[in-house]
């Protein structure tokens, strides 16, 4: 298994909001508001840097001003960009903890040890995070939802998953 990434994906612009520049953001931290404090981000290349400099919730998530925004439509253009922070300025882990980046790429197994696949992202819309398994074969991805239930076991050092899949997946 490849090491640990050395950027995490924290957020993603979801649109923009009003006329005067503000994005709308889906965080992936604890506290959706708390993305700001990690200082500046990244898009996915590393090559974009984006400051945020205010942020307030809303019921639509966090609506934020980043350096340089200015109107709508520079909003609208960063519509889909996921927002990425160096992994060092992250807080230590504990133990059994993980981010969910650490989890792409591992490989999925049932818990007789039959591969179900490779994890190929790790969404969240909002109620908990999923796992999506790339069976191969050109087969559809499936998504599982991460419980204790479904997801028993996460070894990232060892680079796998068990994964329950529920009976509806399998049919």
């Amino acid at each position: 298994m490849a090491g640990r990434p050395l950027f995490v994906l924290i957020g993603r612009i979801t649109g923009a909001h009003g006329v005067r520049g503000e994005v709308v953001l889906a965080a992936r931290t604890e506290r959706p508001e708390a993305i700001a404090a990690y200082g500046p981000l990244t898009d996915a290349s590393g090559g974009r840097e984006l400051k945020i400099e205010s942020v307030r919730v809303a019921g639509k998530g966090i609506i934020a001003r980043i350096e340089g925004v200015d109107d709508r439509n520079a909003a609208e253009a960063l519509k889909g960009t996921d927002l990425f922070v160096p992994r060092d300025r992250l807080p230590p882990l504990g133990d059994g903890e993980h981010y969910a980046s650490d989890l792409i790429g591992l490989e999925a197994f049932d818990p007789v040890g039959n591969s179900l696949g490779r994890i190929v992202d790790v969404p969240n819309y909002g109620a908990s995070d999923l796992l999506e398994i790339d069976p191969g074969g050109g087969l559809p991805s499936v998504l599982v939802a991460v419980t204790d239930e479904t997801v028993p076991l996460m070894d990232v050092a060892g680079g796998r998953v068990v994964v329950v899949m529920p009976r509806d997946a399998e049919d």
